[in-house]
């Protein structure tokens, strides 16, 4: 009987170790482009000009994506489904310089993505965020401990690919 007061103890220990980690997890890239900050903006806006830099289509060819909603602006997204998983992303907010996508990723949450360009001497700076709410699953709380480094280097890909439209 011991052995499973020890179990339970340790089980308990590591879920109220696991919820003292942050809810909120912020993952950040940015890179210098050569591209006007509205062209980008237009871009990031619709759910076509979306395609032509994301990231996840590079790295998976067989990515499949289903537009909904308008071309362009608020309410327009696509659905995806591929390797990496599957869910919807849809534009919920539109300024000069920021486009704001709801990543509906189902049990997995819904992350905001926000991707901002900002006017520079030689074009724009492109800030791509996501933040999550991890919630009070201490498996989801641990998990956001990797975010940065799982994607990280997605967000430096797609804006690498934005650079590469210029």
């Amino acid at each position: 009987m011991t052995i499973v007061y020890t179990i339970v103890a340790i089980i308990a220990a590591i879920a109220l170790i696991a919820l003292l980690l942050p809810r909120k997890v912020v993952v950040t890239r940015q890179a210098d482009v050569t591209m006007r900050p509205e062209d980008v903006i237009a871009r990031v806006a619709s759910t076509e000009g979306f395609q032509t830099f994301n990231p996840y289509c590079t790295t998976d060819p067989d990515l499949k994506i289903t537009p909904f909603g308008p071309a362009a602006g608020v309410g327009s997204g696509f659905r995806f489904e591929g390797k990496e998983g599957k869910g919807t992303q849809t534009v919920t907010d539109v300024t000069a310089t920021r486009v704001m996508h709801l990543i509906d990723l189902g049990a997995m949450g819904k992350p905001v993505q926000t991707i901002e360009a900002k006017a520079t001497d030689t074009g724009a700076r492109v800030t791509w965020t996501v933040t999550s709410d991890m919630g009070f699953n201490p498996v989801f709380r641990i998990f956001g401990l990797f975010m940065d480094r799982m994607l990280g280097k997605t967000y430096e890909l797609g804006l690498k690919n934005i650079a590469a439209l210029a």
